[in-house]
């Protein structure tokens, strides 16, 4: 196959040497399997002729290492068999605009994953109300009085930024706190930007479990993230920051709940992040899935397990588009 990976600025800055990003530990497998893998960035993509390219760059080995050609080439999205979206947050404008070039590809001469129509209208905050029965109690709001009404009735809350990662602009606030009307100033923009608020969870001192969803189900590997210093959140990505955890059987039965959902909207790949089986979140622009860390962890290849899924997975679907076309003849 001939596999386009669109990735986050910094990460293609740091490409050879960034163990810690998903996208490198994929990179490197699926080059070890015998594909042709290019990197880009958002902002390379381009429309030429009424047609949607990418200026990108060939990846390979040079003594056992991750490499990536300085020169690069204009290529038609249709010379890929598929592409990877996963620039990370924040999705604003540019990233928005990034997903609309992506849409004009031929969806059966190209797979993009995840789509880019799911990366525009499924918010990763949002997307867990379409899954009321295991989402924390939460409220979507810009109106100070009712996150004060949502906060004298639950005592503790968190209010959540719609569109940043690796809880940026994350707050947690108390009933009694004198610093809340600040805060919710803050979190809002005074009342002119839309937030999520969400009951505080008590477990969340032990950490949140960030679950690996690929292809309609949830992996057996996971880990626990824990806060940071005296923070009540995670937001430093070191190993001293990261547990050995174990899917339960009823984190294991959310893929039944929400496997339908997502494969409707073109979500294949996802990051959970779930606290006492209760998803907090449902990351699909960039979800990190910590292969470093679970691969020290556990003792295994986890880019392995993902890889052998995203290939059948793949492969199906270019079998039932050769079909669909010989049908179509």
């Amino acid at each position: 196959m001939k596999i386009l990976f669109i990735i986050d600025d910094l990460e293609y800055k740091y490409f050879e040497f960034n163990t810690l990003v998903t996208n490198f530990w994929l990179n490197v497998e699926f080059l070890k399997r015998g594909h042709e893998v290019f990197v880009a960035t958002k902002n390379m993509l381009n429309i030429k002729g009424a047609k949607p390219f990418c200026q990108c760059v060939k990846t390979f080995f040079k003594n056992e290492e991750l490499h990536k050609q300085e020169e690069g080439c204009n290529l038609d999205l249709e010379y890929f068999s598929v592409i990877f979206f996963r620039p990370d947050p924040p999705v604003d404008i540019d990233y928005i605009n990034a997903s609309y070039i992506l849409s004009m590809a031929d969806r059966t001469k190209t797979l993009i994953l995840n789509s880019p129509e799911a990366i525009r209208d499924r918010n990763e905050k949002l997307y867990i109300n379409d899954f009321p029965q295991i989402a924390p109690k939460n409220i979507v709001t810009s109106n100070s009085k009712l996150i004060r009404e949502f906060l004298n009735e639950h005592n503790e809350i968190v209010i959540k930024p719609l569109n940043r990662c690796f809880s940026s602009g994350v707050f947690y606030l108390y009933k009694g706190d004198k610093n809340t009307n600040t805060i919710i100033n803050t979190a809002t923009n005074n009342s002119k930007t839309t937030v999520m608020v969400q009951e505080y969870l008590p477990e969340i001192k032990e950490g949140d479990k960030r679950l690996i969803y690929i292809c309609g189900e949830i992996l057996d590997f996971c880990v626990q993230k824990i806060a940071t210093n005296d923070d009540f959140k995670f937001n430093e990505h070191c190993d001293k920051n990261f547990k050995l955890s174990q899917v339960t059987q009823e984190e294991k039965n959310i893929q039944n709940i929400i496997k339908d959902k997502l494969e409707k909207d073109g979500v294949i790949m996802a990051g959970l992040d779930v606290i006492s089986s209760k998803i907090i979140e449902i990351n699909i622009t960039s979800p990190c899935f910590f292969i470093r860390e679970i691969n020290m962890l556990y003792g295994i290849n986890l880019e392995k397990i993902i890889v052998d899924k995203l290939e059948n997975y793949i492969y199906k679907k270019m079998k039932h588009s050769r079909e669909k076309d010989f049908a179509n003849c």
